[in-house]
C-alpha cells in the first residue's frame, strides 16, 4: 500500500474570482473545474462555499475554497510568513527568471533567485497572502541530494535531541560543492 501522488492542494483564498484570474495571469495556470455547494459535502454544515482548482502541471492541482460566510482570512502569527508555503517546479534558471519578470512586470514584489545549492528559488505572495516559491532543480542536484540523504536520519537524531541546526550537510550552503 503506497500514495500514487498528491490529488491536489487546498488553500483558502478571499476572492475565488481574482484568485483564478491571478494565477492564470502570472503562473499561467488553466482554471479546470469548480464546485459550488450550500453544504459542505463531508460535514453536513450549512456554510455556501466557492471551490475553484487550477492545474499545476503534471497532473497537480492547486484548489482554493472561498467562504463567504466566514471571518476574514488570518494567518498563524506564531508561524513566521517564510514558513508556509507552495513550492513549484520550474524547468531550468531561464523559466524562472522569465517568471520573475512577468511577475514584476504585473506589479508583484519578487524576493530571489535564492541558491539553495540543490535548488534555486524565487518567492512571492498571491492576493490571499500565501507565499508562492518557483524553484527549479540544480544541475547538480542528484549527485547534491544523494550525498546530503546520507547523512538525513543522523541530523534527525540530533535535532531531536538538541533542537539546534546539526552540522552534516553544511557543506550545501557553504559553497564547497567544487568536488561534486
Amino acid at each position: 500500500m503506497k500514495i500514487q501522488q498528491v490529488h491536489h492542494v487546498a488553500y483558502r483564498c478571499k476572492d475565488a474570482k481574482e484568485t483564478v484570474e491571478w494565477y492564470k495571469t502570472n503562473l499561467n495556470m488553466d482554471f479546470t473545474l469548480a464546485f459550488a455547494e450550500n453544504h459542505v459535502p463531508s460535514t453536513h454544515e450549512p456554510d455556501p462555499y466557492m471551490h475553484i482548482f487550477l492545474d499545476a502541471g503534471n497532473g497537480n492541482v492547486l484548489a482554493f475554497f472561498e467562504l463567504p460566510t466566514k471571518p476574514e482570512m488570518g494567518r498563524d502569527e506564531n508561524t513566521p510568513k517564510w514558513v508556509q508555503h507552495l513550492a513549484l517546479k520550474v524547468a531550468d534558471r531561464e523559466t524562472l527568471v522569465a517568471y520573475k519578470d512577468r511577475l514584476e512586470a504585473n506589479g508583484v514584489e519578487v524576493l530571489g533567485v535564492t541558491d539553495h545549492s540543490v535548488f534555486h528559488s524565487i518567492y512571492c505572495f498571491d492576493p490571499n497572502g500565501h507565499r508562492i516559491e518557483l524553484a527549479y532543480d540544480d544541475p547538480k542536484a542528484a549527485a547534491l541530494a544523494a550525498r546530503a540523504a546520507e547523512v538525513k536520519d543522523e541530523m534527525l537524531e540530533e535535532w531531536t535531541k538538541t533542537k539546534r541546526a546539526p552540522r552534516q550537510a553544511a557543506w550545501l550552503h557553504s559553497k564547497e560543492l567544487s568536488e561534486i
